[in-house]
């Protein structure tokens, strides 16, 4: 205790100071942090969804239309590939989660499957065969094509991250800050915009898959056919939005999609005085829309929104700037919106609102204000108890302790913006509550020591050295249970790991570290003869 380590005494008044700056901006009005220099930290806890009100979304990734997409889409491949390579067939459908299509010729029935095998489905690490398709035979010259099962799952893994992605872009440019997002279970996603005022329009926004094709219409197909169900190979039909008509067949096949836009703007239409978005391509699609435009002079190509036909122009010349304009009903908001969709780009499938919530303030200011009340009581009971077993010394040390301990829990929650929850507050209230335990470990050794006949110095050593192994013990287990609540749960079970689990390092650091230096100085200022708790 005579020859404290110097690294000890540097260690805890940074930990002291660092606490207080980082703590201290809470306690600062808005106008007063602005004006701090630039160096000061500025950032304050933030305020769950429970504690400051706002919207809480929980969505789930569609996986049937996502399979009945890639479905879609690997026909579609199917059919170029064997076209490609002359190969005939016919009944070329989705059926039952998979594609089968029958090949006309016998003599090429080997050719077409040896074709399928190689050319259609991506590569896909651990997959039958490296690939994430698998071609197999059929009776009567047929043969399917069905995704590998773990191909498919993995799929909806990449969905789920990409749609993360996506929506966090889409909230962040509607203005809405620091959404949390985070993935549950294996296709949910959970959104908490706490201080958003408008969920509806934040759901509007989220749910919206936005994506958006350029399709040619099939100028050839008969409407009357396509209302009696006879549509032309490689045609589909599509509603509209554009108040012309009711539907328009088109072209399966999108000569480009809204994944190759670069930009997106709402705009005002200076001759039809409506407003409209303006785009822009990036080269390969600027390069493409420029082929097809110039290959399709006078005909009609529809830009298709979430499978409906918001327009279907006339092309009148070769579109080569790379950028364009889409027109048709829109007002000021649903066109800003619209332009925010294209700016963060499309979800990879459809989301369905599981649950949805609003919260509000009022409930967490009164939550905010019920555990401020909580946290004082307990503070008070702590003081009272420590100041009468231990006394004004001992006891007003661990007290010391307490409030270094409470300074680095906000300071650390601060600098790392952790979302403090109305769990969070309880797990912050039962870290200080049980914060002196150690400091009680501590204490009861050295008078342990002190009746075995042991000198002073020896008795205040041994109390340290020897509780630290049940300090370690006890805390290694609340360490090891705020990870696994924290890595299992969600919600407020992850509000109350995440504070709790902040609060035990904290303690351990305070009530043993910060009581030994300050034990260490009055024993070497005062050299007494005996300890005030013997």
């Amino acid at each position: 205790m005579m020859n404290l380590a110097r690294w000890k005494v540097v260690l805890v008044v940074l930990a002291t100071v660092l606490g207080l700056l980082f703590t201290l901006p809470n306690l600062l009005p808005a106008k007063v942090r602005d004006g701090l220099p630039a160096f000061m930290p500025k950032n304050t806890l933030k305020l769950g969804l429970d504690l400051q009100g706002g919207s809480y979304l929980l969505y789930s990734v569609d996986t049937v239309a996502l399979r009945n997409e890639r479905l879609n889409n690997l026909a579609e491949d199917v059919r170029s590939s064997l076209r490609e390579k002359d190969i005939a067939f016919t009944d070329l459908a989705v059926v039952g989660g998979e594609i089968g299509v029958r090949i006309t010729d016998p003599g090429q029935f080997d050719a077409a499957a040896s074709l399928l095998r190689s050319s259609v489905g991506g590569a896909l690490p651990g997959a039958a065969g490296g690939r994430e398709t698998q071609v197999s035979t059929a009776p009567d010259q047929r043969l399917r094509v069905a995704f590998v099962a773990d191909a498919f799952d993995a799929e909806v893994s990449r969905a789920v991250e990409q749609s993360i992605e996506i929506i966090r872009r889409r909230i962040d440019q509607m203005g809405t800050k620091e959404p949390d997002i985070a993935r549950q279970g294996k296709d949910r996603i959970v959104i908490q915009a706490a201080g958003e005022s408008d969920p509806e329009r934040l759901k509007n926004v989220i749910g919206q898959t936005a994506k958006l094709t350029f399709q040619m219409v099939d100028e050839e197909a008969s409407p009357q056919e396509a209302a009696a169900g006879r549509i032309p190979p490689g045609d589909e039909v599509l509603p509209s939005t554009d108040g012309f008509t009711g539907s328009y067949v088109v072209k399966k096949r999108s000569v480009v999609t809204g994944e190759m836009l670069t930009n997106a703007q709402p705009g005002f239409d200076q001759n039809g005085g409506g407003s409209l978005v303006s785009f822009r391509f990036n080269g390969i699609g600027a390069r493409r829309f420029g082929d097809v435009t110039r290959q399709n002079l006078g005909k009609r190509f529809a830009i298709v929104l979430d499978r409906k036909v918001i327009s279907a122009p006339v092309i009148q010349s070769a579109i080569t700037g790379g950028s364009g304009q889409i027109t048709g009903h829109f007002t000021a908001e649903s066109a800003n919106d619209l332009s925010v969709l294209l700016r963060a780009g499309a979800l990879p499938a459809p989301l369905k609102v599981e649950e949805q919530r609003t919260v509000g303030a009022e409930l967490g200011a009164d939550a905010v204000q019920a555990g401020a009340t909580s946290a004082i009581v307990g503070l008070v009971a702590t003081m009272v108890f420590m100041l009468l077993i231990y006394g004004g010394l001992f006891g007003g040390i661990s007290l010391i302790a307490l409030a270094v301990n409470a300074l680095m829990i906000i300071g650390v929650m601060s600098f790392t913006q952790a979302t403090l929850t109305l769990p969070g507050i309880a797990g912050l209230i039962l870290t200080l509550a049980v914060a002196v335990d150690a400091n009680v470990l501590i204490y009861e050794r050295m008078r342990d020591e002190l009746r075995a006949g042991r000198t002073l110095i020896a008795s205040m050593e041994a109390g340290f050295a020897r509780a630290w192994g049940t300090i370690f013990d006890a805390n290694m287990t609340h360490i090891f249970s705020a990870a696994i609540m924290f890595s299992l749960g969600s919600g407020p079970v992850k509000g109350f790991a995440w504070t709790l689990f902040f609060g035990v390092l904290t303690t351990v650091f305070s009530a043993v570290l910060v009581t030994q230096v300050l034990l260490a100085w009055w024993f070497r200022a005062t050299r007494p003869k005996t300890l005030p708790i013997a």
